[in-house]
């Protein structure tokens, strides 16, 4: 089908740039352009309750498929709405094109604020696409005027993925490939720019040719299967890292943004080595040698300048033995119902495949450390403290995204409350979703039963191990989401 009108230019670059999706808000008449040429063109609409949710949803669709996620956001209130899911799609660097109708100033947060016309539509639709998705990744503005949209277009073919990263400088890899042979005790550290699968496969590849024990950045979780000996955990407060960053002598960032990374849990004395997509950033995040491009290709490339250095010297054995003892025990608790105990419990329960969402609050460390993830994208976490209301709406893209897999919603009572407009489209969609929502106290157990029932979602409270068990077999086998209210 030929594009005919302005809006069928925009859905067919989005289309073009690899978007399955686009979402928006019933009743938004502003954008009803859009929305047709998305149904006239065969591009999925998803409808959600607000910008925000609509923006979370996109931006979680589009870090899981790596393209851009869309969302629609109307003049005014709804592009206000659209300001936190855009916050947090910069913060996560996911990306995320947010398509507005006559908001022509920029909205805060995003790459860049593009305004479409008739005759630059298939310009700035696939700019923004570009844009969306080069490193580092975030959000892109496009506003399209509804009076712009319904009107005749030519479409001019135009590139809607950025070309590929030209290739490692020869001489940043020869450095780097003398920092690591001079290395006795190398630690890795993998951070977002560093989750498709090829780099999930060089990064073991090199974890075990050295051998060198890894660690992951929350939204790095899941590159490296959790069970690895040489997985040692998410980086952050209460990760256990320390003693093992005192005894490093180097540290591989790969793919590592400075975001991610706060200046307090691994700055050591050892000097640091940036592999990635971008240049390294930040004032305090300094490498002494880094190479800029594709972290597979690097790794490929570092690999035959690596050939006959001698081996770490880590004993892989005494890194398990270290690793495991930072994991909580079975019968530790008494049978006690911690964070640490639903996530293991939760995980023993479900199948490989699995997708887990986390919310932030006190419980989000305990919970992203028990959880084990084995494959990219099967744990999906957002930054900043203000992140209420991110695990279900991140829910239910990953169940669109993969209509054949569970996904774990774990959130807080405060940000299940935050999140419960959302608690509808779950309902709608029959996404498989179990929400595991711990409460603040026993107390607040019986109210978030309460609003689970009231939306007629299977609810049910948990105090125990044996009663969070019993609980959550059942969720699993309800015809859409359910809800688990769990306490200690």
């Amino acid at each position: 089908m030929s594009p005919t009108t302005v809006a069928d230019v925009v859905v067919d670059g989005l289309q073009r740039a690899g978007t399955p999706r686009i979402f928006g808000v019933p009743g938004r008449g502003a954008q009803l352009p859009i929305l047709e040429a998305a149904r006239r063109r065969g591009l999925d609409v998803v409808l959600a309750n607000d910008e925000a949710a609509a923006c979370v949803m996109a931006a979680v669709t589009g870090d899981l498929v790596s393209a851009p996620g869309a969302a629609l956001a109307a003049p005014g209130p709804g592009v206000a709405a659209a300001a936190t899911g855009v916050a947090r799609a910069t913060l996560d660097r996911s990306p995320l094109i947010l398509v507005t109708d006559r908001h022509p100033g920029s909205v805060h947060g995003c790459k860049a604020s593009l305004a479409v016309d008739v005759a630059s539509a298939s310009h700035w639709t696939a700019h923004a696409a570009q844009l969306a998705m080069t490193e580092p990744r975030g959000p892109v503005h496009l506003d399209v005027p509804a009076e712009v949209a319904g009107a005749h277009a030519v479409p001019v073919a135009t590139a809607c993925r950025p070309g590929p990263l030209p290739p490692p400088d020869p001489r940043s890899l020869d450095e780097a490939a003398r920092l690591l042979a001079g290395a006795s005790r190398p630690v890795l550290i993998a951070g977002l720019q560093c989750r498709s699968v090829t780099d999930a496969q060089w990064l073991r590849a090199l974890a075990e040719a050295l051998p060198a024990p890894v660690l992951l950045t929350l939204r790095a979780k899941g590159i490296l299967p959790d069970p690895h000996p040489l997985m040692h955990g998410v980086l952050g407060p209460g990760g256990g890292e320390a003693p093992l960053l005192g005894r490093a002598d180097l540290i591989v960032a790969l793919g590592l943004d400075a975001i991610e990374a706060s200046p307090g849990p691994w700055m050591t004395n050892a000097p640091l080595l940036h592999v990635a997509p971008s240049p390294a950033a930040g004032e305090w995040y300094r490498p002494v040698v880094e190479v800029v491009g594709d972290i597979a290709l690097a790794l490929e490339e570092l690999a035959p300048r690596l050939s006959g250095r001698g081996r770490a010297d880590w004993d892989v054995a005494e890194l398990d033995r270290a690793k495991r003892a930072l994991r909580p025990r079975p019968g530790a608790a008494a049978g006690r119902l911690t964070p640490e105990r639903v996530a293991a419990l939760a995980r023993e329960a479900t199948e490989a495949g699995t997708i887990a969402t986390l919310d932030a609050g006190p419980h989000a460390a305990a919970l992203a450390t028990a959880w084990d993830a084995v494959a990219p994208g099967e744990f999906v976490a957002s930054y900043g403290p203000a992140t209420a209301g991110f695990a279900l709406p991140a829910a239910i893209a990953a169940h669109l995204v993969h209509p054949d897999r569970r996904a774990v919603c774990f959130t807080g009572g405060t940000a299940f409350l935050a999140a419960l407009s959302e608690l509808p489209t779950a309902i709608r969609l029959r996404a498989p979703i179990v929400v595991v929502a711990i409460a603040d106290g026993g107390s607040d157990a019986p109210e978030l039963v309460r609003m689970g029932q009231r939306f007629a979602v299977p609810s049910a409270a948990a105090d125990s191990e044996a009663s969070f068990a019993q609980a959550f077999g059942r969720a699993l086998r309800a015809d859409g989401p359910a809800l688990i209210a769990a306490w200690s």
